[in-house]
């Protein structure tokens, strides 16, 4: 498995394991953990951090060997509302601490400034009980008023990316800062599994076209969290480091890149609306 160095100083698995709150959490991660995953992404939002805790402790892997994320939820920007659910977070979870903590959108119309939520985030790290912090859906604007306000760099961006919308500029911008980025909805919706270009790629390597999309995210340097309750496919998923896509199929899979057209969810500018 392959690590990567936060600016907090510790390192995050390259690959793993995204989790929703349909279908069952925790027999999922148990047994994604079986499989080899050792990082778990989850959230207040998903409605499943009791599920994913409880998977982590049947699974038998010592804490110490698992990375944990889990993000802030929307309405809970609020200084104390971030004090109190992250406490709430810790219990369900069945942990002392989490090993990454991200404000899940910068809700740029909420009441509450974002600067004002990363500050408080911040003592959460100060803390110990997040080992690193950092935020979901920020793009360059979000990302300067909160390092230029506060000197703390997050360490990680959870963003959308896939083939479509492979998002290059903002993840240029995040690698000349060290800001990890995590690639959210790594498979698309799915779809993208049927793209030519894909499958004739994961043909001639013996490999699935998610394995193939997975590996290209890898080898562009980003952190990827496939989902999937199937433990067949986890083990799919999680076999991406025993072969390499070429230069030319890196260039072909890049070329899928439709920019603003290929996204997916709300831009992070309009989130939150009325």
């Amino acid at each position: 498995m392959e690590l990567l160095q936060l600016n907090s100083g510790t390192a995050i698995p390259q690959l793993g394991l995204g989790t929703s709150k349909s279908g069952e959490p925790d027999r999922a991660v148990a047994s994604g953990l079986e499989v080899g995953y050792r990082h778990i992404d989850t959230a207040q939002m998903y409605q499943n951090e009791t599920a994913v805790g409880e998977g982590i402790r049947v699974s038998g892997v010592p804490r110490d060997e698992i990375f944990l994320t889990t993000k802030l939820h929307n309405p809970h920007h609020a200084p104390e509302d971030v004090h109190r659910t992250f406490e709430e977070s810790l219990q369900r979870l069945g942990v002392d601490y989490v090993d990454l903590f991200l404000i899940h959108w910068p809700m740029p119309f909420d009441k509450t400034d974002y600067v004002d939520t990363w500050r408080t985030m911040i003592e959460l790290r100060d803390s110990g009980r997040a080992r690193a912090i950092g935020v979901s859906n920020f793009v360059q604007d979000h990302l300067d008023r909160i390092i230029e306000a506060t000197g703390v760099t997050p360490a990680v961006n959870q963003i959308e990316v896939h083939p479509t919308f492979a998002n290059n500029e903002l993840r240029q911008y995040c690698r000349e800062r060290g800001i990890v980025v995590t690639a959210w909805s790594p498979l698309g919706k799915g779809d993208e599994l049927n793209l030519p270009a894909v499958r004739e790629i994961a043909e001639r390597h013996d490999r699935t076209p998610a394995q193939v999309i997975l590996r290209w995210h890898l080898q562009r340097g980003d952190v990827v969290i496939p989902k999937s309750d199937n433990p067949e496919r986890q083990r799919s998923n999680f076999d991406v480091f025993s072969f390499e896509l070429s230069p030319n199929d890196m260039d072909a899979l890049d070329a899928l890149d439709r920019g603003e057209d290929g996204r997916r969810s709300p831009h992070p500018n309009d989130f939150g609306k009325e």
